[in-house]
């Protein structure tokens, strides 16, 4: 894949301050860590409010969670300028609203121009690593409410996976409510992603999600009852059998996540998303692997076809 050229400065952002190679991005960790403060504060910004409501978000925040993998390829995301090439192609595609990640690739998109007029979703929980003991307790080691807010960005995202067997589930509904309220009282979006999770295999075995709709009704219901306020409240699902019954469950505007590359074929995966587009209350898309990592590997043209299918 070849490197992906950065595109014109906003008006509000002096040209100089951007940079087009990845050494420069190093550089100005280096020498002035200080720009991506003031690039944050004068970035062309668009919110949700300047949509229709319906959005095409790119997600980007696997790798913090040690998450590496797409399909068959274990260390597909081991790259970080591959990663940025990536994503750089993506938000240039035209009704590509923006963007979800950590503060590292956030970053590195803000100083080289990529977040112009883009909506931007701050990941917050990343503690939850892939394979580990404690998955489950996915402690808040990204961005808090408060740098949510400083960086201008529009709402934070919180993974909420719940194992009933799992005595660290009672952290993650409390550290996820305290955030939603946190998140509330900033007028910040709180984009909730909540799982019903087990071991199947027993203790030390891989976490699983239940995908069936009974499960992911019932993480609706306990999603939208955290915080002191839904107002803000926004829920990311999968896209399950039966939506129709799946987004009764729930008045709060939703984002479609983009599914396992792995397990899922990928014409059977997008028609599942179309069909959840058709609920009044799915707003639209919030995908990253299937889309920066697709079958053939052109990811202008993955990415086109999803924008063509929630315009």
């Amino acid at each position: 894949m070849r490197p992906f050229q950065v595109g014109g400065a906003s008006a509000s952002t002096p040209t100089t301050e951007f940079v087009s190679t990845y050494e420069d991005v190093t550089r100005v960790r280096v020498e002035d860590p200080g720009r991506f403060a003031r690039l944050a504060a004068t970035r062309s910004r668009r919110t949700v409010a300047d949509t229709d409501g319906t959005m095409m978000i790119i997600a980007a925040d696997h790798p913090a969670r040690g998450a590496l993998g797409v399909g068959s390829r274990g260390q597909a995301m081991a790259s970080r300028t591959e990663l940025l090439d990536r994503l750089r192609e993506a938000l240039a595609v035209p009704g590509v609203d923006g963007v979800l990640g950590t503060a590292d690739i956030l970053e590195d998109l803000l100083v080289m121009g990529a977040l112009e007029d883009k909506i931007v979703f701050a990941s917050m929980n990343r503690g939850g690593l892939q394979g580990s003991s404690w998955e489950i307790e996915d402690r808040f080691t990204a961005y808090d409410a408060a740098s949510v807010k400083a960086a201008g960005f529009d709402g934070g995202k919180m993974l909420t996976r719940i194992d009933l067997d799992d005595d660290r589930t009672p952290f993650i509904l409390e550290a996820s409510a305290t955030a939603v309220s946190e998140l509330a009282h900033h007028e910040l979006i709180a984009m909730v992603e909540p799982f019903m999770s087990s071991r199947p295999g027993g203790p030390g075995t891989k976490v699983v999600n239940d995908l069936s709709p009974e499960a992911v009704i019932r993480s609706i219901h306990i999603a939208q009852g955290l915080g002191t306020t839904s107002a803000y409240t926004w829920l990311k699902l999968p896209a399950v059998e039966h939506m129709e019954r799946v987004m009764d469950s729930t008045t709060l505007p939703t984002l479609i996540l983009g599914g396992d590359p792995a397990n899922d074929d990928p014409i059977a995966l997008r028609a599942s998303w179309k069909r959840a587009l058709d609920r009044p209350n799915v707003r639209g898309l919030v995908v990253g692997r299937t889309l920066l990592y697709p079958a053939g590997d052109d990811v202008t043209a993955a990415v086109r076809a999803s924008v063509e299918m929630i315009r």
